[in-house]
C-alpha cells in the first residue's frame, strides 16, 4: 500500500493480473485488484458499466470550529448530537459538539451550483446566497450560516443504482463507494465500507490458496447487505427532503418501538 497515489487507469494484463497507472506517472502490476477508489472508481469499469447518478440533492458543507468559545449560543442550539432542521425540501443538519460539522441541503437541479452564478469560493458571497435560500427560517438556524468558517463546499450527492452488482470477474472486486455509492441519509456508507474490508479480509485469509472462492464469497455476502443499506439511504433522503418535512421524519422516529429494559442497561 502507498498513500498519495491517485489511480488514473486500470486494465487487465494479457498474461494475467492488472496494469495500474497513477497520476504521478508511476505504474504497477498486481495479481489481485480491490477497487476501493471511491465514487468515481477507475476499477469499477472492469466489472460494471454502472455510473453514479445525481440524486437531486446538493449539499453546501460548512463548519464552525471552536464553537463553544466563539459562539456558545450556537453550541447550545445544536448540542452534542445530530441536528435535523427540515422544511420544504431543504435541510440544515449535521453533527454537534465542540466543532460543528454541518451542511445546508437543497433539492435543486444538477447544474444549480454553476447556474446560480455564485462564486462559492467567496465566503461572503456563499453565505449571502445560502441566507437567501433560507430567508424565512429562524434566526438561530441562519446564524449557523452567518457565523460559519470561511470554507463553504458545494457537494452534489450521487448514488449508484440500489442493488448494484456484477458478474464475478477473475482477480478483481470492489468495496465501499466503488461498489455501492449511496446518499448519506442513513449514515451507512462508511460503515458499509469498513465492514466490506473486514469481510473481504476474512475470506481472503480463510481461502488464502483460492482467491476466486474468497472473492465470490465476499460478493455473495456484500451484495444483499449493501442493497439494504442503499434502500435505507434512499428512504432517508425522501424522509428529509419533501414538501411536508419534517412531518414524515417525526412520524418515523415516534413510531419506533421503545428500547427494552435490557437494551437500556447496555
Amino acid at each position: 500500500m502507498a498513500w498519495g497515489h491517485k489511480l488514473t487507469a486500470a486494465e487487465r494484463a494479457k498474461g494475467g493480473g492488472f496494469h495500474l497507472a497513477f497520476s504521478d506517472g508511476r505504474t504497477a502490476w498486481v495479481e489481485l485488484l480491490v477497487g476501493a477508489d471511491g465514487a468515481w472508481s477507475r476499477v469499477r469499469p472492469l466489472l460494471s458499466a454502472a455510473v453514479p447518478e445525481y440524486v437531486g440533492i446538493t449539499y453546501l458543507e460548512f463548519e464552525l470550529t471552536d464553537v463553544a468559545t466563539r459562539h456558545p449560543e450556537l453550541a447550545r442550539l445544536v448540542g452534542t448530537g445530530s441536528l435535523f432542521a427540515l422544511s420544504d425540501n431543504k435541510n440544515i443538519g449535521g453533527h454537534g459538539g465542540g466543532h460543528l460539522h454541518l451542511g445546508a441541503g437543497l433539492r435543486v437541479p444538477e447544474d444549480w451550483v454553476r447556474s446560480s452564478g455564485v462564486d462559492w469560493a467567496d465566503p461572503d458571497a456563499a453565505r449571502a446566497a445560502l441566507l437567501a435560500e433560507f430567508a424565512d427560517w429562524s434566526e438561530g438556524l441562519k446564524d449557523l450560516i452567518r457565523h460559519c468558517d470561511d470554507r463553504i463546499t458545494p457537494r452534489l450527492i450521487h448514488a449508484l443504482p440500489t442493488g448494484h452488482s456484477w458478474s464475478r470477474g477473475p482477480g478483481v472486486t470492489l468495496l465501499g463507494d466503488a461498489a455501492h455509492l449511496m446518499s448519506p441519509f442513513a449514515g451507512e456508507g462508511a460503515n458499509a465500507a469498513m465492514l466490506d474490508a473486514a469481510v473481504l479480509a476474512g475470506f481472503l485469509l480463510e481461502h488464502e490458496d483460492d482467491v476466486e472462492t474468497a472473492l465470490a464469497r465476499y460478493e455473495a455476502d456484500m451484495f444483499p447487505r449493501a442493497a439494504e443499506a442503499a434502500r435505507q439511504s434512499a428512504f432517508g433522503l425522501d424522509l428529509i427532503f419533501n414538501a411536508d418535512a419534517p412531518r414524515d421524519l417525526v412520524d418515523f422516529f415516534t413510531s419506533m418501538p421503545e428500547p427494552t429494559e435490557a437494551g437500556a442497561d447496555r
